[in-house]
């Protein structure tokens, strides 16, 4: 009897230490398997081209400065990702608009990553109440056109504020002599960076000693049009019926003012909210018109099915990849 008692705890034991080992070696097998996403969420340098140029000038990328700061601006951007996520998205919307505006001033198209690097294209304010997807401080908002007062801040229309921009670029690129120069003061201003280039000596942007901000301003904006010219290869997969496109618009011409635009939203079969979502430039529940002056809202085409068209399956010039809609799987 104590023979066979002796033999079933015996097998008992044999049973559970089997099942323990067993375990003990999925857990293993399990823990060295690649979880979900892993190479996905691999940590990298981002990739620098052996040459750049930005406006047409060439980047000293040699220079181990120069390599290390657009390096630094890259892996921020790149590992970014809500911010840069958002930007992306917001650029199908508004890149169309500010390209066309640049080239028919004459300012060089790299320059629509400068109002990246400023405002993450998005009508923001700073601390040092700089404004708008251009930032202008008030005074030099005023200096190149813009207004800017209680009801209207004109650095909250796309159009009038990036022409503004064209304008205030293209009187540094005179000043200075080179695009790179012209960035540099459109963020330092031109009277510090003058006083810098006459105390060092130095008429390029790459060898001035700067204050920390301007120092990555230029190594910033490089940073996006590298991202914006290679999604794919700095990590962005985007589908392009996830991009924000264009809202379907018409405009109006108001040459009085207008007392009550709730009532004019109402009377042009939209809501109030569209109304100012469409015109950032509005700062009031009316619209005041100087004599002799006249203003141009955007009014949306329609609101009847909520702009379901801007949701379908559309090309996107600024993502080279696609997908289907039904299909998350990126195209590579």
């Amino acid at each position: 009897m104590k023979k066979k008692s002796a033999i079933i705890t015996i097998s008992v034991l044999s049973v559970l230490l089997i099942a323990t080992v067993s375990f003990a070696v999925s857990q293993i097998v399990k823990d060295d398997e690649p979880k979900p996403n892993y190479y996905a969420n691999k940590i990298t340098s981002p990739y620098i081209p052996e040459r750049l140029e930005f406006a047409g000038e060439s980047v000293p990328l040699d220079v181990y400065w120069v390599h290390e700061g657009l390096d630094r601006e890259l892996i921020i951007n790149c590992y970014q990702h809500s911010k840069t996520l958002r930007i992306f998205k917001l650029s199908a919307r508004l890149f169309p608009t500010i390209e066309k505006i640049l080239k028919e001033e004459g300012v060089p198209e790299d320059f629509k990553y400068l109002c990246v690097a400023e405002s993450g294209l998005e009508n923001v304010t700073s601390p040092a109440n700089a404004g708008g997807y251009w930032q202008f401080i008030p005074a030099t908002a005023r200096k190149f056109g813009l207004t800017v007062s209680e009801d209207i801040d004109e650095r909250c229309n796309l159009e009038k504020a990036t022409r503004a921009a064209c304008k205030y670029l293209k009187s540094c690129k005179n000043q200075f002599g080179s695009w790179t120069l012209a960035a540099a003061a459109y963020n330092r201003g031109e009277g510090g960076l003058q006083n810098a280039i006459e105390h060092q000596k130095v008429n390029n942007y790459w060898d001035l000693w700067l204050n920390a901000e301007t120092s990555r301003y230029v190594y910033r904006i490089l940073s996006f049009k590298l991202m914006f010219e290679n999604p794919q290869l700095y990590g962005v997969e985007i589908c392009p019926a996830e991009m924000y496109q264009p809202v379907p618009c018409k405009e109006y011409k108001a040459e009085k003012t207008i007392p009550d635009l709730v009532q004019f939203a109402k009377d042009q079969g939209v809501t109030y909210k569209e109304i100012r979502n469409l015109n950032p430039w509005i700062k009031n529940t009316r619209l005041y018109v100087p004599e002799g002056k006249s203003y141009t809202l955007k009014i949306p085409v329609s609101s009847k099915d909520k702009y379901k068209t801007l949701f379908k399956t559309v090309e996107n010039p600024y993502l080279k990849i696609g997908c289907n809609k039904t299909d998350s799987t990126q195209v590579k």
